[in-house]
Order: structure tokens, then sequence, then C-alpha cells
């Protein structure tokens, strides 16, 4: 089993990976960046998170502090070009260097496509795939090109499509592909490029949605084939691994971890209830109302 850092994060990395490491989190504020976050961490990085909302950050930098943890947090609309440009060029003039970016904002909202305005789709475009562009390719110009360096970007499981969802599913299907080029174009420079899908994860970004989802929400772990929704941690283990050593020979791939949702078909039903015991290496995971109750 994995045994705490020092700094009480269960990882099953060894303490010390990503010692004197930079490594910047996109959406480092809450759910997935936030846990991402405090695992780089707690392996010896030093994190910028980097997010919208401030007070998000803040509570969160406040969290490794508390933790004896480095860390910094900048507030950055990553759809906003020379926002981000800037704010690169001031990570690199206190740091030096860039090692590692976890491309992990991104947000949507439930509707079919017929419901969907123009100014819908491309928000929610902007935010999962032009922001992550942008911080990639800032990135790389800036640091990775001369450096090296690795980058994770965060999609979803739309590979059946994202009914319901599908200016996001579009989005991340693009990030999947952007993923794959940037990958090759970038690896005669030393920088991997590589991509983490997540499925259905106990997050706080299942309480964004609206009293309609609930019932839905409670129900996912029956379309999953483990028979539960994945962990914070389960996630955060995925891009700690890419963005190690041991990925070194990886890059244009996706990750999926999802428990097995998107494969099987309709007319085979699924295996009886069973599965796979959850890891939760988050010491500081907090609950989902949406799921109180649940055991999922």
């Amino acid at each position: 089993m994995p045994t705490p850092t020092d700094h009480g994060y269960h990882s099953i990395f060894r303490h010390g990976l990503f010692a004197g490491s930079v490594i910047l989190v996109t959406g480092g504020g809450s759910g997935i960046g936030r846990c991402t976050a405090h695992e780089l961490a707690a392996l010896g990085a030093h994190v910028v998170l980097l997010g919208r909302r401030q007070d998000r950050l803040d509570a969160v930098l406040a969290e490794l502090s508390e933790d004896g943890l480095s860390g910094e947090a900048i507030s950055l609309d990553i759809r906003d070009e020379p926002a981000v440009e800037t704010t690169i060029a001031a990570i690199l003039t206190r740091h030096g260097r860039i090692n590692a970016l976890v491309n992990n904002a991104g947000g949507q909202f439930p509707a079919p496509l017929a419901a969907i305005s123009k100014k819908g789709f491309e928000a929610v475009v902007a935010t999962n795939l032009t922001g992550g562009f942008l911080l990639a390719k800032a990135c790389f110009n800036a640091s990775m090109k001369q450096h090296g360096g690795a980058i994770v970007n965060i999609v979803a499981d739309m590979w059946n499509g994202m009914p319901g969802m599908g200016h996001s599913g579009a989005a991340r299907a693009g990030m999947v592909n952007l993923t794959k080029t940037a990958a090759f174009e970038w690896a005669s420079f030393g920088v991997r490029v590589n991509a983490v899908a997540p499925g259905w994860i106990a997050s706080s970004g299942l309480d964004q949605y609206g009293e309609a989802m609930k019932p839905m929400i409670k129900a996912l772990h029956r379309s999953v084939p483990l028979h539960r929704l994945g962990t914070e941690a389960e996630v955060s283990a995925a891009i700690c691994f890419l963005l190690s050593p041991a990925a070194s020979f990886i890059t244009g791939t996706v990750i999926q971890i999802d428990g097995g949702a998107p494969l099987g078909h309709r007319a085979f039903p699924l295996p009886p209830e069973g599965g796979t015991v959850k890891f939760e290496g988050f010491h500081r995971a907090q609950p989902v109302a949406v799921l109180a109750g649940e055991d999922r």
C-alpha cells in the first residue's frame, strides 16, 4: 500500500521525485487540479497554481503552506493570450525555467446541441481547448524549447460522443488531436505531450450541476464496469506518472481513467456488482455533496 510523504499525501511515488521542478497546474483551485497540485508539491515540486478565482487559488496555497509545501498562486484567464504570455514570462523571471504543465482548467454546462448558442459553444471551446493551447504554446516557446519538459492535458470520456455536452466533447476531442500534434512537433526538443481522460470522478465538479442532474449523477456508477466512480487521487497518479522519468518514452498518448465506462455494448449487460478497491491518496479530499450517503 502507498505510504504518506512527509507532508501527508499518500502518493505511490517516491519522495522527492519532482524536487527542483517548477510545475504549472491550471484550474488548481478545486477538484482534480487541487489534488494534483498537492501530490506534485508533496513530491518536491514548486507548484504554480493558475486559475480565474484568486480566492480559490489562495485557499489551496494556504493548504500547501500548512503542509510545509512550496507553491504560488496566480489569477489568470487562460483564454487571454497577452495575459498568458505575460504570466509565463513573469514565472520564468522568478524561476528560470518551467519543467512541466498540467493543462487541467476547464468547464462546461449541460445542454442538448439544439439549445446551445454560438456564444455558449465558443465559450466552452475557448476554456477547454483554446486556453490549453495558449498555455502549452507559451510554455514551449518561452522555456521548453530550450530546456525540454512535459505537458499533460486533461480531456474527458467523449469517445462515443458526449450527449448533453456536445460543446465540451468537441473541445476535448480537439485537445486529444492537439496533444498528438504537439507530441510530434515538439519531440525533437525533448518535450513530451500526453493526456489523461477522466471518466466519472467523485470530485467537487459534480456539485456544480443543478438539481435536475442529481439523480443521474447518483446513478452513474451503474454504467461503469468497475461499479464505482473514480477518485481525484486516481487521476492525479496518472498525471504524475506521465510527468515522471518513468514515462520518458511515452508521448502523444491518452490514458483513460474511467473504470471501463466506454466499453461493452448496450445489448450486453454489465457484469454483476464487484470491481476494484478505491485508491484514495489525497489526505485533504473533500466529500462530494451530491454523493452524500453513496459509497461510490
